[in-house]
């Protein structure tokens, strides 16, 4: 009777290890995140990075500028409206502006300054575009910057301009 008890208990102990040993597998397996897994062909890195590239083209009129978006709520729901083709009016001699059709998530802050190839949310639905640098008293959520200003001022000229935005590939 002994030997029997002995055997049970090896058997029950076998069992406990192997539902343990299973479960565990189960609970790694389940929090494995597939988007964090290395992809397993060319196409599929390709098609990854693209989506989730922060390079935006602007194009104003023959000339064409590449702006980096910010990684916030604000620039993430502003690249969903995109490709965006809208008139953007003069204002102050130092910005273009658009209101957008909807309101975006914010993160206001007043900015140190303003610099050149800024690209703003002002309130919650205004898109501004600065072309030159100064001081503000105003609060924008930031949604990127232009890389090279050369040409920027003489792109947007005096008065109300089309402007389009784009993701790049």
């Amino acid at each position: 009777m002994k030997i029997d008890t002995l055997i049970k208990q090896i058997t029950m102990k076998r069992l406990l290890l192997t539902f343990s040993f299973m479960f565990s597998m189960i609970a790694c397996l389940a929090s494995c995140d597939k988007d964090n897994l290395p992809p397993n062909n060319t196409e599929e890195m390709t098609t990854d990075n693209a989506v989730k590239s922060n390079k935006v083209r602007i194009k104003i009129g023959a000339s064409t500028f590449t702006a980096t978006l910010l990684d916030n709520p604000t620039a993430k729901a502003f690249k969903a409206l995109l490709p965006l083709t809208i008139s953007m009016k003069e204002l102050n001699n130092n910005e273009k502006f658009f209101d957008l059709p909807k309101s975006l998530p914010t993160n206001s802050s007043v900015p140190a300054s303003i610099q050149s190839g800024d690209l703003m949310l002002y309130g919650s639905n205004t898109l501004v575009l600065f072309y030159k640098s100064f001081s503000t008293s105003y609060s924008y959520s930031k949604l990127g910057k232009i890389e090279d200003v050369n040409g920027l001022v003489a792109a947007l000229g005096t008065g109300n301009v089309t402007v389009t935005f784009e993701m790049e590939e």
